[in-house]
């Protein structure tokens, strides 16, 4: 019996990948740590791991519901919280860790602390990538633009001020790649197939990817139309009250039976009433809504689009940030799906009927879907966690 130890950031995106590794470690007769955030207490326990709460050691970053829109638009910003964070917590975990003298650690790849620590103490380690692993070569798909350039440049010297930070508590971090960039020694899973992920071949043989770890749906959703249009914007940046008032403005007089998933920031009243053929929802089991569905309009966060693709839906594509923006660049490369160019209601009307009615993105999205289910899963990704232990 192995004694395995993950580290995650807080987010949903990162943490519901590695939840069915840990149902199959667990499963296997190994024990498993998590150290994570209250709000995934829950979730990440009902997988199986002994769950330990870092929120009681980390700094209070005194971030407001709009700040969730920067961490993936600033890169500055993102780097201090990861930076602050990895010094909060960086004597609980190594006493912690010495104390516990784990097999192996596996840890998200933005949890820079879990690495580090691995390194420090030479514990094991693999990294847990649940977007697409990065390289220069896959790095052509994450086409910046001139403005996003410059504030990149221009925000180099705070960037590096942090990392300084770091290096003066003992940690090997030289650059801000070594925090976004996977390198060629370190034993690495990846959450997607080798056809989804671009430039797979120009990785080393330490990489796996494992496909993704699909749930199975936890509730029953009725289909009442003939055609779905299922639209979600994720569970962070999702307060834009002008793109679902442009759904409902699009969809009011058709036959489609659309439902909306809005999170908790928006203001559902203001909506006001609703077409017989649009139902809004906080919250949804989006597997259960995606085997019924036939088209998703999607920020293009790296699950619900693997999600979509696994159960062959294609998707119109509204991307937030420069990484959901390189997710929906590859999509189009494998034309699964189209980009939402303007948020009008006229331009998500024709990109859903586009979708609808040539055949192409459907067949492409099966194609990938099969790409998806030859892969092991989670299986796979137990198997190169063990393999380090």
């Amino acid at each position: 019996m192995s004694k395995i130890v993950f580290f995650c950031i807080p987010a949903h995106g990162h943490t519901n990948p590695t939840l069915g590794v840990v149902r199959e470690l667990v499963g296997r007769g190994h024990e498993v740590w998590y150290y994570s955030y209250e709000a995934f207490r829950e979730k990440i326990e009902a997988a199986g791991a002994k769950f330990i709460a870092c929120d009681t050691y980390d700094v209070e970053q005194n971030l407001k519901p709009e700040d969730a829109a920067r961490v993936g638009k600033d890169l500055a910003f993102s780097t201090r919280i990861l930076v602050d964070t990895t010094l909060a917590l960086d004597d609980m975990v190594c006493k912690a860790m010495e104390e516990l003298q784990p097999d192996c650690i596996v840890a998200d790849s933005m949890a820079v602390w879990g690495k580090a620590i691995a390194k420090k103490l030479g514990i094991p380690f693999v990294s847990s990538t649940t977007t697409f692993a990065f390289n220069k070569h896959s790095a052509q798909i994450m086409k910046q633009s001139i403005g996003e350039l410059f504030r990149m440049i221009f925000s180099m010297p705070s960037i590096n001020k942090d990392i300084r930070r770091l290096q003066d508590k003992g940690y090997p971090i030289n650059s801000i790649l070594d925090i976004i960039q996977n390198d060629e020694f370190t034993d690495t899973v990846v959450y997607t197939s080798p056809e989804f992920q671009p430039c797979a071949d120009t990785f080393s043989d330490k990489y796996a990817f494992v496909g993704p770890s699909i749930r199975e749906p936890e509730s029953t959703f009725v289909k009442e139309r003939e055609k779905l249009i299922y639209i979600s914007m994720g569970t962070v940046n999702n307060n834009l009250m002008k793109l679902y008032r442009n759904c409902i403005q699009a969809f009011k007089d058709t036959d489609y039976q659309v439902l909306m998933s809005v999170g908790n920031l928006a203001d559902v009243e203001a909506l006001g009433e609703l077409p017989s053929n649009i139902s809004v929802q906080r919250h949804v089991d989006q597997i259960a809504v995606l085997e019924k569905a036939d088209v998703f309009l999607t920020h293009c966060g790296m699950n619900s689009v693997t999600e979509s693709l696994y159960h062959k839906v294609p998707v119109l594509m509204y991307p937030q940030t420069g990484e959901q923006g390189g997710v929906a660049n590859r999509v189009e490369q494998l034309n699964a799906g189209v980009r939402l160019k303007k948020n009008t209601a006229d331009m998500i009307r024709s990109g859903v009927e586009e979708l609808l009615t040539n055949e192409n993105y459907a067949e492409n999205a099966a194609q990938i879907s099969e790409g998806f289910k030859r892969c092991a899963g989670a299986k796979a990704a137990a198997d190169k966690i063990l393999s380090m232990c």
